[in-house]
């Protein structure tokens, strides 16, 4: 049987990403094993995201210089290594004592979990631009959307359906097993990128200087009107986003006295909603056209995060979920592609990276946000109410995010029209 390039990227993306779920619930929960404090239990995720503020910028410089494919390879080493390196040190460090309310138990694992969460976190900056600047050469541009879909189904299998659930099931067994099925979900994954053969390094048509390159995808970006609109709405939405996911965790635990299967099953309903958003956003792209498919896929926002606070169980919970990670995906389907399309191939990796900067720096100022307005709540309300205040401040700021974003994205899409895609520049292999 004749396996496609692509075929081995999407299989080595899917199973990076079934990790990634894995590690969606691990992360927090052994840090709720370790502080009761929401602003330290945020400070983990923090880690995880501070590296797309920090090292966006540098990975774009590097993507455009670097052959794609080699750069993913030596990321994912250093991952697998990352978390082989933490779950030795989980598994010296069991039994585990009670979580205090304030400060930390084990310190030493604390602070070796937010240093193994900053690594991974980098090298997640530099394979993702790398990745995503490689998918345009494996695949012909005119079924871009459709391969996007296919590619962040298969993530979302592996990120948000299979991956929380075998990673609350693995918790349950032994808390260090999460942390040792990424390692080997890496390794696999790097022996898969691995046998994509071809070239991915951009053409180089001038003498390299990484001033006059970072300057050419800034001024790109700026005078791409569209492209920031999506920038700075993603990275607001993100930022909106990342004070849910955190508050979510004790928000689960407290006021719904759910444990990590139950946890990782409502995770997993939502990429049930993802997943059909991957596979099916193509046709509401087509039947709605991409500006009005943005629009509403935003509005969806608002009510999803409120809904969040409201629900009465796990049911409803995982019914919000479905429809909040639906409106997602499509919403990437539309930016992603656009992008992949309107930026060209020699500058795909700057442009992309600031992209990313705008949309993803603004995360860890969310998590910061959700633990601070807890902490803040609890001295005016009581703890489970407080627990559900970063749902509220998110439906309000998600609104707000409608209310200005609407007519900006509906005029971008209608003056951009058709974007003609930009020929490739590199002899990377065919799908």
């Amino acid at each position: 049987m004749n396996i496609t390039p692509f075929s081995r990227f999407v299989a080595a993306s899917g199973l990076t990403n079934l990790g990634d779920g894995v590690a969606t619930l691990a992360w927090a929960w052994l840090a709720t094993h370790l502080t009761r404090d929401p602003m330290l239990v945020a400070s983990v995720p923090v880690a995880l995201r501070l590296p797309w503020f920090l090292g966006a910028v540098p990975a774009g410089l590097v993507t455009d210089r670097v052959d794609r494919r080699h750069l993913i390879l030596w990321m994912d080493a250093v991952r697998a290594a990352a978390f082989l390196i933490v779950t030795l040190a989980v598994w010296a460090s069991l039994p585990l004592s009670d979580a205090p309310e304030r400060g930390v138990a084990m310190p030493w694992l604390f602070a070796l979990l937010l240093i193994a969460a900053l690594v991974v976190g980098l090298a997640e900056v530099f394979r993702d631009n790398a990745a995503q600047t490689m998918l345009p050469a494996l695949v012909p541009h005119n079924t871009l959307e459709r391969a996007n879909g296919r590619l962040w189904s298969v993530e979302l299998v592996g990120n948000q359906l299979a991956g929380p659930a075998m990673g609350a099931l693995l918790i349950a067994w032994a808390l260090p097993l999460p942390f040792g099925l990424n390692a080997l979900a890496y390794a696999i994954a790097l022996v898969l990128v691995w046998q994509v053969r071809g070239s991915f390094r951009p053409e180089a048509t001038k003498v390299r200087n990484w001033r006059r390159e970072l300057r050419e995808g800034f001024d790109f970006l700026a005078g791409a009107h569209l492209l920031r609109t999506l920038a700075l709405i993603t990275g607001a939405w993100n930022l909106l986003f990342s004070m849910v996911t955190i508050a979510l965790v004790l928000h689960v635990q407290e006021n719904l006295g759910l444990g990590a299967p139950a946890y990782g099953l409502i995770l997993s309903a939502g990429a049930a909603g993802g997943i059909i958003g991957g596979l099916w956003g193509g046709i509401v792209v087509r039947w709605l056209g991409p500006g009005k498919t943005a629009q509403w896929m935003l509005a969806v926002s608002a009510p999803a995060f409120l809904a969040m606070a409201l629900a009465s169980g796990p049911v409803t919970l995982a019914i919000v979920m479905v429809a909040f990670q639906f409106s997602g995906i499509v919403w990437n389907m539309v930016s992603v592609s656009y992008r992949q399309r309107f930026i060209p191939n020699a500058l795909l990796g700057r442009v992309n990276s600031l992209y990313r900067l705008l949309a993803w720096g603004m995360m860890p100022v969310g998590l910061l946000l959700s633990g601070l307005s807890v902490r803040l709540a609890e001295h005016v309300v009581e703890r489970s109410v407080a627990l559900t205040v970063p749902f509220g401040l998110a439906a309000v700021g998600a609104l707000a995010l409608v209310l200005v974003g609407w007519r900006a994205l509906g005029r971008g899409f209608a003056e951009t029209g058709t974007v003609r895609p930009h020929s490739r520049q590199e002899t990377g292999a065919s799908a």
